[in-house]
């Protein structure tokens, strides 16, 4: 005999508890927001999963003027994975939000390993140019596992119009 589920049981059970699948409020601010996380069914096996971000936006803490920054996420799942509706919501909290290129992306890496818990994890901020300077930003967790292959971040060096 073949077990069936409706699709709409399938779906209330799977996001039960999440914000997957809910229409909810904007967080405002990176400390109100949530982050979920989901059973990795791939859990016995090193992977690399990549989130990309290229119109982060926070504001500068001194001058309160928009940064914008393009975020590449790199992690090793353990038991958990990031769900990605909850990491929109969590990085468009940042859009009122006043710190350095510096504190946005190490708070954004450390923030998403406390909660998920990666084998490994690896966030590169590459902020466009404030002052005729642009800072990239480089944080991660430990060492990469044996075996996994991680592809370059893929976001070219600031270089202007030239």
């Amino acid at each position: 005999m073949t077990k069936t589920r409706s699709k709409s049981t399938g779906k209330a059970a799977a996001t039960k508890g999440l914000q997957l699948g809910h229409a909810v409020e904007w967080p405002t601010s990176p400390e109100a927001a949530r982050l979920d996380r989901v059973p990795n069914p791939q859990a016995d096996t090193n992977f690399l999963a990549r989130f990309t971000a290229p119109e982060f936006t926070s504001l500068c803490p001194v001058t309160g003027q928009p940064d914008f920054a393009h975020l590449v996420i790199d992690y090793v799942p353990g038991a958990w994975l990031l769900e990605s509706k909850s990491l929109k919501l969590y990085l468009a909290s940042f859009r009122n939000h006043g710190a350095f290129h510096e504190d946005c992306t190490v708070a954004i890496g450390k923030r998403i390993a406390q909660e998920i818990k990666p084998k490994w994890l690896r966030i590169g901020g590459y902020w466009y140019p404030r002052g005729g300077i642009p800072i990239d930003v480089f944080w991660q967790t430990g060492k990469l596992p044996a075996g996994v292959w991680v592809p370059e971040q893929g976001v070219q060096p600031y270089r202007g119009r030239g």
